[in-house]
């Protein structure tokens, strides 16, 4: 994957499928990396153009000091589309990519032509517990939250399975700088009034095991924008492009003909 040299920041991307294919951008949750996106790409239509990305401070982009801000963060993906010539992009946004996804359509509607808010909302937490798990990581390494996390997104069956110790691994194994950096930018976002303007396809995903953004909440940022599509995956949880690929695929799939994206 190339480095796209955005000036404060290097971001870690890959750019596939044909020149004039139709755009969709994946943006993923705190802790991962773009290749979790993969088993989904493969299950997709052909004829699309691909973009994913790591944020800043995670994966292979690089870690400019923190905290961060969402406005960085959303600019970040601003650059990366311009960088990218992308317009009117599909955007797929996994928790705090689903809040970037937010970001950017209320900022670049040119950028955005439809939007899918995965297990994410419009203001996720409260500062108070994002303080309590900052500090929790600077006592002991992301090591120190990683199992808790793994509890909050997979359901219980998955974990039994021993499944989930890579994702477990990829977290822990992430910049704790970068993790916090993040951190602070989610903790500082309450996108409710903003995001009640957009008016534009948009399609909500939860899981019926998210720990980390329930069904119900999901359910209601989606509402907040007239005319949004939303779909509860069963036996999932926070990250089902990574337990449930066949059906996170089946939906994008579904929303991606509905709303005429492949023209």
């Amino acid at each position: 994957m190339p480095l796209a040299d955005l000036g404060d920041v290097q971001i870690n991307y890959s750019l596939t499928g044909p020149a004039n294919g139709a755009p969709v951008v994946f943006a993923h949750a705190l802790g991962l990396e773009a290749r979790i996106w993969d088993p989904v790409i493969a299950r997709l239509p052909d004829g699309l153009r691909i973009l994913t990305y790591d944020l800043r401070g995670h994966g292979r982009s690089s870690v400019p000091e923190g905290p961060y801000s969402m406005g960085a963060l959303v600019r970040d993906a601003e650059r990366l589309l311009d960088f990218c010539e992308i317009r009117d992009s599909l955007f797929v946004g996994l928790s705090v990519g689903g809040m970037i996804a937010q970001g950017l359509a209320i900022k670049r509607l040119d950028q955005i032509r439809a939007l899918v808010l995965s297990n994410t909302a419009a203001k996720i937490g409260t500062p108070e517990i994002w303080q309590r798990r900052m500090e929790t990581i600077r006592a002991g390494g992301l090591s120190a939250i990683s199992a808790e996390t793994m509890q909050r997104w997979f359901p219980r069956a998955y974990l039994k399975s021993g499944a989930a110790a890579a994702t477990e691994a990829l977290v822990a194994g992430q910049s704790v700088d970068g993790y916090l950096g993040c951190c602070a930018a989610i903790a500082g976002t309450d996108f409710y009034t903003p995001t009640s303007g957009l008016r534009l396809p948009v399609l909500g995903i939860a899981g019926s095991e998210d720990g980390s953004t329930p069904p119900d909440l999901v359910r209601e940022t989606t509402e907040l924008i007239p005319g949004a599509r939303f779909a509860l995956l069963r036996r999932t949880g926070h990250v089902p492009p990574i337990d449930q690929p066949d059906a996170y695929a089946g939906q994008l799939t579904k929303f991606i003909t509905e709303i005429g994206h492949l023209g």
